[in-house]
């Protein structure tokens, strides 16, 4: 009788492991294994050490601040060339001493596509189908030696496809979402989840986000998730898609859809990466271009912080001469031209306990 007994709960335990399988849960990235003999490219992350989930706590490095940095003309063309001593580093208005640069090149990029892929009961579907074609336009974009995972949201946040080399992995994942689950868009849970995921991810990563910025029914609120973009050191560049519904179905607009657009936009400012609000599907595939060709010629600028005090301090990043006065940049015809540093706007410093 205690056999009969035994190997039914070993039944329902079994039953319910299947019925609770890890289809969906949010691993960390995973790393594909490299060929033998091979050199392979610095991880995205540690194999074998997952990020943390669900507490959102993500510093800067206590040793040393990174600030990546893409300069651009009034044309948005690229200024290559630029050395260490022309550019100067304001902490709270303060100069700091850069001690590590790397120039602007071809670097491969780390990157996540964020789409937001829900259910619009007045629009069939057409909103989710947009963001997912719009978003596959960046595949396009990418070399051999890059990196890129795929995550869509609604109510909830989905890993797709973990990091890999393989654009057509990731083109058949998004070929294969056809009828979002959910009409609920939790747009601060997915940047928090995400953010969270790549807390062991190493060097340059970016968050390529392609959404509406709305926000329906998220835990986090707005604040929170102000909170981990200055805590985290990830780059996040959107697309907006509410300006193409606005224009294109007239159910959702007006300020709503204004707000929802800034809002995209302050994620992208404070994190030194870029936003764009398209009004038609023609002006994707530059858009596209402009995000990937950013990202390969970042100049990459490290400094000593000067206070382990856990709070959020201000970061500029000035052009200047060899003699530090403000550099000026002309074209070729002499002309003077204005210039744009997109930058992170500041980091959160590590806190340090003091003994007695």
């Amino acid at each position: 009788m205690k056999r009969v007994i035994l190997q039914s709960a070993i039944l329902i335990a079994l039953t319910l492991i299947l019925i609770v399988s890890p289809h969906g849960m949010h691993a960390a990235p995973a790393i594909p294994a490299q060929a033998q003999g091979q050199q392979a490219p610095p991880p995205p992350a540690q194999q074998g050490q997952p990020a943390g989930q669900g507490n959102y706590q993500i510093s800067v490095n206590a040793g040393l601040v990174n600030v990546d940095a893409v300069v651009t003309d009034g044309d948005g063309n690229f200024l290559p060339g630029l050395k260490k001593e022309n550019f100067r580093i304001l902490e709270d208005g303060k100069p700091q001493i850069i001690t590590n640069f790397t120039g602007a090149g071809e670097a491969p990029i780390t990157i996540v596509l964020l789409i937001e892929f829900r259910a619009q009961i007045y629009t069939s579907n057409y909103y989710a189908q947009m963001s997912k074609y719009w978003a596959s336009a960046f595949l396009n974009q990418l070399k051999k030696d890059d990196w890129i995972a795929l995550e869509d949201f609604d109510l909830k946040t989905r890993v797709d496809v973990d990091f890999t080399h393989d654009v057509r992995e990731v083109m058949q994942e998004i070929n294969r979402m056809v009828v979002p689950l959910y009409s609920e868009s939790c747009l601060y849970d997915a940047l928090g989840e995400t953010i969270d995921r790549l807390a062991e991810v190493k060097g340059k990563k970016t968050i390529l986000v392609v959404a509406s910025g709305y926000d329906t029914f998220s835990k986090l609120t707005y604040d929170n998730t102000m909170k981990l973009l200055r805590q985290s050191d990830v780059g996040i560049y959107t697309i907006g898609t509410s300006q193409v519904m606005v224009d294109n179905r007239g159910s959702i607009g007006g300020i709503k859809s204004q707000v929802a657009q800034q809002q995209m936009k302050v994620f992208a400012d404070l994190t030194g990466g870029q936003a764009w609000t398209p009004e038609f599907d023609g002006q994707i595939p530059e858009i596209m271009h402009t995000i990937a060709a950013s990202l390969r010629n970042q100049y990459s600028l490290g400094y000593a912080p000067t206070s382990q005090d856990g709070k959020y301090h201000k970061i500029k990043v000035e052009l200047v001469n060899a003699d530090g006065t403000p550099m000026v940049v002309t074209n070729q015809k002499g002309k003077k031209v204005k210039f744009q540093v997109y930058a992170r706007q500041g980091y959160t410093a590590a806190k340090t306990s003091s003994g007695d």
